[in-house]
């Protein structure tokens, strides 16, 4: 059963389309990623569906609700965890808490063992009365975490969840979010620019790129759409037109003395494909990879895609003219 569908979800900001006629439709209980370069539309997307952002055209349901006509029943079905800490530094990790609870009408007759629950859940039962200026940065993210779940949302946003803790504390917080999804069957829409972070968390995932979906599906077919193996060569003077005639090879790209090309069991091809190019100075083989399949569809790497700022900043920009 879908709990989130939209039909041409649209968001402008003057001249400057977001979001463009955005349709998806994402199941019950799956983990589902919006991968995309700053500036894409994924934040911008997710703010619409939490009813934060309103749509210039097109619609969403979220848990069957509308989110221009029911946006209270939208806000009690989610929780979100934003890209920057939003909680009180001055109070406890439990404080922090009791204070979403407030916020979100938990039934204040099992607020404590609720709060328990959560605590446990990530790990901070022990830390629960430690003010949140001592919480170390993963520590943060795993009690806001919790503050999303406290109100049992039966959908979790999560914008950029471990964007720059250190790769420890990112897995760590995986096994969280993989914890989450099959414990409490909670469905998790992430948005993020690790590549690994995708791969091993998302049931789905959809890239996006100037507010239009540009592929979707899983991971491993993503990867699969590629049609191959990845091979690089590195050789001066190479003779493309021997390697165009091999009919297992596809994609042939140049840039220099590099040679890129995708290549159906590589394994069995290589030594036929080294004795055609002529003299070559390095060789790379491997599987794809999902940053393979950004590029292939981007045509940019993700790292790279910040220049321009997000979507708000360049709005602003464009105002300013």
């Amino acid at each position: 059963m879908a709990v989130i569908v939209t039909s041409n979800l649209t968001k402008r900001f003057g001249k400057l389309t977001a979001v463009n006629r955005l349709n998806l439709k994402i199941e019950e209980g799956e983990i589902f990623g919006l991968l995309g370069p700053n500036g894409a539309g994924k934040t911008t997307t997710l703010s619409m569906l939490a009813t934060l952002l309103p749509p210039s055209d097109g619609g969403a349901t979220v848990n069957g609700f509308d989110v221009r006509k029911h946006p209270s029943q939208v806000r009690h079905s989610i929780g979100f965890v934003f890209q920057d800490p939003s909680s009180d530094d001055l109070l406890t990790g439990r404080e922090n808490l009791y204070l979403h609870a407030l916020m979100y009408g938990v039934n204040m007759r099992n607020v404590n063992e609720k709060m328990d629950e959560v605590l446990r859940l990530v790990d901070l039962f022990d830390k629960q009365h430690v003010r949140m200026k001592y919480y170390s940065g993963g520590m943060r993210r795993r009690l806001e975490l919790a503050r999303g779940l406290l109100h049992e949302p039966k959908i979790l946003f999560l914008d950029e969840p471990t964007l720059g803790l250190d790769p420890q504390t990112r897995e760590h917080l995986w096994s969280y979010i993989k914890k989450l999804s099959k414990e409490k069957k909670v469905t998790i829409i992430l948005t993020t620019h690790y590549m690994e972070e995708a791969d091993l968390l998302c049931d789905r995932l959809a890239i996006i790129d100037h507010g239009k979906v540009v592929a979707m599906d899983t991971p491993a077919r993503l990867k699969k759409q590629l049609g191959g193996d990845l091979v690089k060569l590195r050789i001066k003077k190479p003779d493309i037109a021997a390697l165009r005639k091999l009919k297992y090879v596809k994609s042939i790209k140049q840039h220099g003395d590099l040679l890129t090309f995708t290549v159906n069991e590589s394994a069995s091809h290589l030594q036929e494909i080294l004795g055609k190019v002529g003299l070559v100075e390095s060789v790379e083989s491997r599987s794809p990879t999902l940053n393979d399949v950004f590029l292939h569809y981007t045509g940019k790497e993700i790292r790279e895609a910040g220049e321009e700022g997000g979507y708000f900043e360049r709005m602003m920009h464009a105002g300013n003219r």
